[in-house]
């Protein structure tokens, strides 16, 4: 089989490339677009190892080594922890796009490199797009510790809900939203808090509780009530949500 050196480096050269811009948009990594092209040139070029006199196992190591040097070449090192993000991510979008091109090299016989290359862009641009998304609803997910006025504690899976708006209008206090039922055996309720709020349909009094203490990421809480709802059964391993001017803060 005959194979163009020029053609095997400029297709290497263009999805290293792609994999680098793709770990800089993700982790909001900055590089400037010359360290990009050095760090993509020193890749592709690193490609004509598979031509040496080596056995597989140290091909294996060189292409390791060569990523590394890769990454560095382009983010620079600062730490073992910034490093460790680079790498990993790199792996990980190179065998997302991997698998997507060899993908649609089965599904198309005929499909040439120029063609997959196209398509490329398109798959990493759809990866980095969910990759977002799932970041922004990771941070919406909160572990609760909530220290109750009998000095009970409750640990409770917590998602910040856009919805919760609710203050309570005399205190100023926000409202956090559990079913009541979280607190049988645990805490007597006797003389709650009536919040006034807005329904869907109509205006009602939401019963509501003091406590000590509301901790969210070893972040301390006072300035909050725990609404107890009848209606709110949790989802998806969700006990409470919390109030949106949490984000705010």
């Amino acid at each position: 089989m005959t194979i163009y050196i020029d053609l095997l480096i400029i297709l290497n050269f263009i999805y290293d490339f792609l994999l680098l811009m793709t770990v800089s948009v993700t982790l909001k990594r900055n590089t400037k677009l010359k360290r990009l092209f050095l760090g993509s040139f020193f890749g592709a070029i690193s490609t004509l190892i598979i031509f040496l006199p080596f056995n597989k196992y140290f091909l294996f190591i060189l292409k390791i080594l060569t990523s590394i040097l890769m990454l560095i070449i382009t983010y620079g090192y600062k730490n073992i922890q910034y490093f460790f993000n680079n790498i990993i991510y790199l792996y990980m979008t190179s065998v997302i796009l991997a698998g997507f091109l060899y993908y649609l090299k089965l599904e198309f016989n005929n499909l040439s490199y120029l063609l997959i290359l196209i398509f490329a862009p398109l798959i990493l641009y759809l990866y980095v797009k969910e990759q977002k998304k799932l970041k922004e609803m990771i941070n919406y997910y909160k572990i609760v510790t909530i220290t109750l006025k009998n000095n009970r504690k409750l640990l409770l899976n917590g998602f910040i809900d856009s919805g919760n708006k609710l203050k309570d209008p005399i205190t100023g206090k926000y409202i956090i939203l559990i079913n009541k039922n979280k607190l049988k055996g645990i805490y007597n309720i006797r003389s709650p808090i009536y919040v006034p709020i807005n329904t869907v349909n109509k205006k009602s009094l939401l019963p509501c509780i003091g406590v000590k203490n509301i901790i969210i990421e070893k972040q301390i809480y006072t300035n909050y009530l725990l609404g107890l709802s009848d209606t709110f059964k949790g989802f998806e391993s969700i006990d409470c949500l919390l109030n949106y001017h949490l984000l705010e803060e």
